[in-house]
């Protein structure tokens, strides 16, 4: 049953929402740039460390990148459209109980009271927020106000590949433009400078620090290619 603590407006205004929610996609789509950087500049480093010709470099990249782009795409879609379809049975579960509730008046018209309001002030508030059709529209407005929250999955989806694809491009240039035989370290060194930025500008917006988590993120994609390198190395030593 909601309360008379439920009438409180909250102090979130909506610029600070919409603030919000800028954020919360920027570090999404820095999350899919540094997935598309890693996951492509692996692939790359890897087939390059086999010996492999710069056509099956690029064959093998393009297909990490397609690849990656999709499977991000559609892992977005059906993570938030789960999440969708549960916020939406919670808001429709509470829309029903703000409707059915009884609140009373000389609860609500305490509360108002001890805010300082005047008695007659506040009864005459209670005595309307307690009518039938009053409480049907504040359940309505709250609907409406959580569904402004509900992320589109399909919006969702095209972000991430775009922001995965994005950041693929990055390590694709980098072993593309460089000459032949320091591709492989132009690769390493474009896609550790891009981790950084990355890195650094996801916990400004988070508000961490800096130092660390660009640490971490450097360090992640570091040992990724080493990896990478390392299996295509010694596949392309007894291959070839």
């Amino acid at each position: 049953m909601s309360t008379a603590s439920d009438l409180v407006l909250p102090v979130t205004t909506d610029h600070d929402a919409t603030s919000a929610a800028k954020l919360n996609w920027l570090r999404a789509g820095l999350l899919g740039a540094n997935d598309g950087i890693v996951s492509v500049a692996a692939v790359l480093v890897g087939v390059a460390g086999a010996g492999a010709p710069t056509d099956a470099v690029v064959a093998a990249g393009t297909a990490a990148l397609v690849g990656g782009a999709v499977s991000m795409a559609l892992g977005e879609y059906v993570s938030v459209s789960g999440a969708r379809d549960a916020q939406r049975t919670g808001q429709a579960a509470q829309q029903a109980q703000l409707e059915a509730d009884a609140e009373d008046a000389g609860t609500i018209a305490a509360h108002y009271r001890g805010l300082g309001v005047a008695a007659d002030v506040a009864a005459s508030v209670a005595a309307e927020l307690v009518r039938p059709e009053v409480r049907r529209a504040r359940a309505a407005a709250a609907l409406r106000d959580a569904e402004d929250e509900v992320v589109s999955p399909w919006r969702a989806a095209w972000v991430s590949a775009a922001t995965f694809t994005t950041g693929a491009l990055l390590p694709f240039l980098a072993m593309l433009l460089a000459p032949g035989s320091a591709r492989i370290a132009v690769t390493v060194v474009a896609v550790l400078v891009a981790l950084a930025a990355t890195g650094a500008t996801g916990a400004t917006l988070g508000g961490a620090p800096r130092g660390r988590a660009t640490l971490r993120v450097v360090v992640g994609g570091a040992l990724a290619l080493a990896a990478t390198y390392g299996a295509g190395a010694l596949l392309g030593a007894h291959v070839g």
